[in-house]
Order: C-alpha cells, then sequence, then structure tokens
C-alpha cells in the first residue's frame, strides 16, 4: 500500500468509526505508529481537520465537515500531463504552447520537493523523436492505465518489470526486463528495455503491453541507450 491508499484508507476508517488511535490505524493499514503520524500531518497540510485527544490512549477524529482543500497529485499524473505535452510538440502540434508550459510549470512547482526529485529524474528517462513513415500503425490500440504507476516504480528504484507482450505477430509470451527509457515516436509509445534473456535492448510497444508488475528483489544498473541521432531527450517546460 502506497501513502496516498494508506492516507485515503486512514480518512474512511475516520469517517466510517469517527474516533481511532494511531495503533488501530496503523494495524489496519499495516504500517508504523511513525509512519501514520507522518500521514496525519499529510492530511491536515491538504486541509483534512483531524483532532486528537492528548495522552497515551488518547484518539483521532476527523471533523465530519473535513474535506480536503488542495489537489494531491502523484508523480505518475504529473508525469502523464508532462509527457502528454511532449509527444504533442514532438508531433508539431501543440496549440498554446507557451500556456501549457506555464501551467505545467505551476503544477511542477506544487510538489513536494521529494515528489520534484523523483520527477525530474523519471523525465531523465524520456525521450522523443520522429516514427519512420514505414512503421505499420493500422493496429495501433489503447495502452494499460497501469503502465505509468508501475514504470514509475520500476524506473525510481530501478526494479525488474514483468508483463504480457503481444508482438506484431500476435504472439503472447510474458517478459522480463529492465526498463531504461520511454520513448514516443507519435502516435507510438515505446518502453525501451534491456532484456537479460537476449542480453541485448529491446523496444517493447507501450499498446501491446499488458498487467506491467513490478519484480520485488534485486535492482539492476542504469545503462547507456545508444539512440539515433533523430532521437532527443525532452525538454522540461521552461528548459
Amino acid at each position: 500500500m502506497n501513502s496516498r491508499q494508506r492516507q485515503a484508507a486512514i480518512v474512511r476508517s475516520l469517517r466510517r468509526n469517527g474516533t481511532s488511535t494511531i495503533g488501530d490505524l496503523a494495524m489496519q493499514v499495516d504500517a508504523s505508529r511513525r509512519t501514520i503520524l507522518r500521514d496525519i500531518s499529510a492530511l491536515r497540510d491538504e486541509g483534512f481537520v483531524i483532532h486528537s485527544e492528548p495522552g497515551r490512549g488518547g484518539g483521532l477524529q476527523l471533523d465530519p465537515q473535513s474535506v480536503q482543500t488542495s489537489a494531491r497529485l502523484s508523480v505518475a499524473e504529473v508525469f502523464a500531463l508532462l509527457i502528454s505535452v511532449a509527444s504533442m510538440r514532438a508531433a508539431g502540434n501543440l496549440p498554446f504552447a507557451g500556456l501549457a508550459d506555464a501551467g505545467l510549470a505551476k503544477i511542477e512547482k506544487a510538489l513536494p520537493s521529494e515528489k520534484i526529485k523523483d520527477l525530474r529524474r523519471f523525465l531523465d528517462c524520456l525521450y522523443v523523436g520522429q516514427l519512420a513513415p514505414q512503421v505499420d500503425i493500422s493496429d495501433l490500440g489503447a495502452m494499460d492505465d497501469a503502465l505509468l504507476p508501475a514504470f514509475e516504480t520500476a524506473f525510481l528504484e530501478l526494479r525488474h518489470l514483468r508483463f504480457g507482450y503481444r508482438d506484431a505477430k500476435g504472439n503472447v509470451s510474458t517478459r522480463e526486463v529492465e526498463p531504461q527509457a520511454m520513448l514516443i515516436l507519435s502516435p507510438v509509445w515505446y518502453l525501451v528495455a534491456w532484456d537479460p534473456a537476449r542480453s541485448d535492448f529491446r523496444h517493447f510497444r507501450m499498446d501491446r503491453i499488458s498487467q506491467p508488475q513490478v519484480v520485488e528483489g534485486a535492482t539492476f544498473r542504469r545503462r547507456l541507450v545508444p539512440f539515433d541521432d533523430t532521437v532527443r531527450p525532452v525538454q522540461r517546460h521552461g528548459g
């Protein structure tokens, strides 16, 4: 359970039960007391009014009229906005580019400092280029919504990624790879990864990836991806 899921569970519990202790909440979400205290502080920063009774056995109570007043955006959500703009720019189709960049800059500044660091590390893995005219995109499909959250964890923590993959011939296999970059050749998006089974880089069309899962355990090292001269790193807004 990540921090957003945990904090949402805390709010639900306080709304449902009226009053709860730090210990009870810790057991419900399988976290430490210290983590729950950090979560309560974060929820208060977002506008939730949470009263606490002093003393070792004191409880927590959520004001029934309390609501979230500040938007919580994850790194993956902000990244989705940024890469959408980047893909439109790469395709030469970005109206109101100045306003879009200014808006994204404000969103980025609203993130906590640790999330800004994660976002910039995530962006360092993003590249754009032009799709070769001979590439067949007649079967281009939708991408799995679970991709970006899985990519966020895999890229930032250098974890292996396991997923189902359907190749150009329709054959389906399970792949486990080391994610190295994301490549936008609009309208096609690729995961560029080191495939240990083949000891080489592979490009996986994102619309052909299904059920992505981060593999717990050993990490991998970042590799220099050999892109050609037509591919470039994405520029952050204002950069």
